[in-house]
């Protein structure tokens, strides 16, 4: 068994003819931010399902804390310690904030009742939702809905947080938020595994990038070492105009 946090081995997932992941051998050590980029069809949002178990591989394996859980449903998951943001926020629209929280962390990730409002405050807190608490959470706007994923997640009380595209949808002036919530959540601990087409919001706190095409791994590294890649900017070429502002400069953590 694997001494990180998580790990898979030659993982894969068809849909039919169509082989998404091929192969993937992946470690995430305990603290640590993953970014994972790739174009459209790269198998990202896969990964992240299979991750999170709401789909199950074709092959391979996933490890978690040294235990085999390829097998294992998302529910479990998120009783142990796996939550996940999605891209697109669903929360219940007719609830208040904590009202979603609660119900989160309450049945999503089986905690009591007292430890259910104890995480729940606590992730209005971090993602600086507390004025918040007692609006419905259809009347939010697309950063605070964003906001609210990520607290739903972070309210089961996760070692590992699986971030799918939270940046995507925001405004440059709406990121900043969003790119200190992630950092929060790491400095606190929680390990996070994030993919995002918004490169500079992901180089931002990334502490290691890996870069899918075709369900597999084609560079890994430092953000700055992945975004130099000759491979990687040809892949990006017309996806991300900043891509070249963002290798110039150099990546936070890098």
């Amino acid at each position: 068994m694997s001494d990180a946090l998580l790990a898979t081995h030659s993982l894969g997932r068809s849909f039919g003819k169509l082989e998404v992941l091929s192969g993937l051998d992946l470690r995430v050590e305990t603290g640590e931010v993953l970014g994972i980029i790739g174009p459209n069809g790269a198998g990202k949002s896969t990964l992240l399902a299979l991750l999170g178990g709401t789909i199950p591989p074709s092959t391979g394996t996933i490890e978690y804390a040294g235990e085999d859980i390829t097998r294992r449903s998302a529910h479990w998951r998120a009783q142990h310690g796996i939550a996940t943001s999605y891209q697109i926020p669903r929360p219940f629209l007719g609830m208040s904030v904590l009202e979603n929280l609660l119900v989160g962390a309450r049945y999503g990730a089986g905690l009591s009742a007292k430890e259910a409002e104890g995480a729940a405050w606590y992730a209005l807190e971090r993602t600086h939702l507390t004025p918040r608490a007692d609006d419905l959470a259809g009347s939010l706007r697309l950063l605070d809905r964003k906001r609210l994923e990520v607290a739903r997640a972070l309210a089961s009380r996760p070692k590992l947080l699986l971030l799918d595209e939270v940046a995507g949808g925001l405004t440059e002036q709406e990121l900043p938020p969003i790119i200190d919530l992630v950092r929060s959540v790491q400095e606190y601990g929680v390990t996070v595994v994030w993919i995002e087409h918004v490169v500079h919001a992901l180089t931002a706190v990334a502490t290691r990038m890996i870069c899918l095409t075709y369900g597999k791994v084609l560079a890994e590294g430092t953000p700055h070492d992945v975004l130099a890649s000759p491979d990687v900017r040809s892949i990006y070429l017309g996806i991300e105009p900043d891509l070249d502002e963002v290798v110039a400069e150099g990546a936070p953590n890098a």
